[in-house]
């Protein structure tokens, strides 16, 4: 059994196997030798103090070879004939809901009223350059959803919602780079999710499976005993399974309104509003890593959280993408609404984030009858 330890290495030395070994050799009192191999799981780095130091978990190897560990690779069975269920979203929740279908043997129907990956930059292109929104194809509606275009943070400060580490080489088994596997703050970036959430969809075609796009749903159908089983499109074309599932996200304000149409109970929640805050990247390093002038090549943009209550609400961070940009995210003509993205890279010489406040349902019930 490989024996799981905790490296804390500077900086030249993170990347190094063979200063990885020494150190390992010295934690577990071994002769260097000793050590067969190492295999890094998860990667953090502590600039809380100078020097910074890299924080490496890895099982270490005594006198046993490291055994073969292959990378991820999609392996989904045929669903060609199975129950079909139709899945409303191309977005993250409704692509692996998609492949959880696949995999419990039930064939998905996925329809999304924006377009594919490819065909969105034209739209986006445009947005970008005039402000002409496409109320369907956006930075919020196409393939891929929202998080197509932005930034692929793969992390979360909720801690209900049980390990992802299924999600994440999902995402390498479609073309994310394996580095996500062990990262503390695993990222994507804009400019490659495209290729990954493409790489999706042909598994699920591949599978038996459907993805349709231009495919605006406006109403829904139900069976005689009131059970959900399909839905209407804007063309009149009805689309009927097993079942439905809803992913259409928070920006599809037309599907709320249709559920609420329809008969289905809409509860108020509370959720957070506010401001993005553009900065110098430099100023962000600077803060971060208690240095002076242009970062070290060698420690990623660095970012950062805030958070406070102030009079009894929670005022945070949100968001925050180092080396990044504000796009435009309206879904109507008339909005003003932003987010952040990062490239890969994160090589802009600004950071972003927004800065949000709690708002509460009874924030807006003094107003319920304006609407």
């Amino acid at each position: 059994m490989p024996h799981a330890v905790e490296l804390v290495l500077g900086l030249d030395q993170a990347d190094d196997l063979a200063a990885q070994r020494a150190a390992a050799a010295e934690h577990l009192r071994l002769i260097e030798s000793q050590i067969v191999g190492l295999r890094v799981r998860k990667r953090s780095l502590d600039a809380r103090h100078e020097p910074i130091r890299v924080r490496l978990q890895a099982d270490v190897y005594v006198d046993e070879p490291i055994p073969d560990e292959p990378p991820p690779r999609p392996e989904y069975r045929s669903v060609v004939g199975a129950k079909p269920v139709v899945v409303v979203g191309s977005g993250p929740a409704g692509l692996f809901a998609a492949l959880r279908l696949i995999e419990l043997g039930l064939r998905p129907i996925v329809l999304d009223r924006g377009k594919d990956a490819q065909l969105r930059r034209h739209d986006l292109a445009t947005l970008q350059r005039f402000g002409t929104v496409d109320p369907d194809s956006n930075y919020c509606f196409g393939e891929g959803g929202a998080g197509t275009y932005s930034d692929g943070k793969l992390y979360t400060r909720a801690t209900k919602r049980g390990p992802v580490d299924a999600v994440l080489r999902t995402l390498v088994a479609h073309g994310a780079k394996p580095e996500i596997l062990i990262d503390a703050h695993p990222h994507i970036g804009s400019n490659k999710l495209p290729k990954v959430v493409q790489a999706i969809r042909a598994s699920i075609i591949e599978s038996g499976g459907e993805v349709r796009f231009n495919t605006k749903v406006v109403d829904l159908v139900r069976d005689a005993t009131g059970r959900l089983r399909g839905v209407v499109t804007a063309t009149g074309d009805e689309i009927t399974g097993d079942a439905v599932v809803l992913a259409t996200g928070h920006s599809a304000r037309d599907i709320f309104e249709l559920l609420h149409r329809r008969g289905v109970q809409i509860e108020a929640k509370s959720f957070a509003m506010g401001v993005r805050i553009e900065h110098p990247q430099q100023l962000i390093d600077e803060q971060q890593y208690h240095r002076r002038g242009p970062r070290d090549e060698r420690l990623p943009a660095a970012s950062y959280r805030l958070a406070a209550t102030v009079e009894g609400r929670g005022v945070f961070s949100f968001c925050m993408c180092p080396g990044g940009w504000i796009v435009p995210a309206a879904t109507a003509p008339g909005e003003t609404v932003v987010n952040g993205m990062s490239l890969s890279r994160r090589d802009s010489p600004f950071a972003n984030s927004g800065l949000v406040v709690s708002v509460e349902p009874a924030d807006w019930a003094e107003y319920a009858h304006l609407g």
